[in-house]
């Protein structure tokens, strides 16, 4: 059980018409989540895709919340979300229409065969840290964390910050 001031991190992203549409449908379905309380969201980037470039841009947001789930139960909710977004997982790092990550759990370090948290390629993507960098300043636990991993960051894919939801085109 997640206490009220450990916070948790998540990321979302679509690459797959309607993009806007994809992740705004995601974040309403994930503030209904009985259990969940959305602390904040960071602005909206568009984003070149990360490890197959060969697609269309992301649109990526984080998101921080609180749980009484576990981590477990919570990305079992984050998989009922990408499944009614019809999410589907042929291409390993491949399109998608909406994709939920956990990144940060407080200073929790997890490694299950189901579960990695601080999620195991998020020190490698500028699409995870800046948008979550952006909403964790004032997190003792996660900001320190971000911080020191975008500090080591090599990622060199390009990010553009969205000032307001309603110039992206989809």
């Amino acid at each position: 059980m997640a206490s009220r001031e450990e916070r948790v991190y998540l990321s979302v992203g679509s690459n797959i018409h309607p993009r806007v549409q994809n992740i705004q449908q995601a974040l309403s379905r994930l503030r209904a989540v009985n259990g969940v309380n959305v602390i904040d969201e960071s602005h909206w980037y568009e984003t070149q895709p990360w490890g197959k470039r060969d697609q269309a841009n992301f649109y990526n947001v984080s998101v921080s919340l609180t749980t009484n789930l576990t981590p477990e139960e919570l990305l079992d909710e984050l998989h009922t979300i990408e499944q009614v977004g019809h999410r589907q997982r042929l291409v390993h790092w491949g399109p998608r229409t909406i994709d939920l990550d956990i990144i940060f759990w407080g200073d929790r370090q997890i490694n299950t065969a189901t579960l990695t948290i601080p999620h195991a390629q998020a020190a490698k993507r500028n699409f995870v840290l800046l948008p979550t960098a952006e909403i964790a300043k004032t997190d003792v636990l996660v900001g320190p964390q971000v911080a020191q991993l975008i500090a080591a960051n090599q990622d060199q894919s390009w990010i553009k910050k969205v000032r307001n939801v309603s110039e992206l085109d989809d």
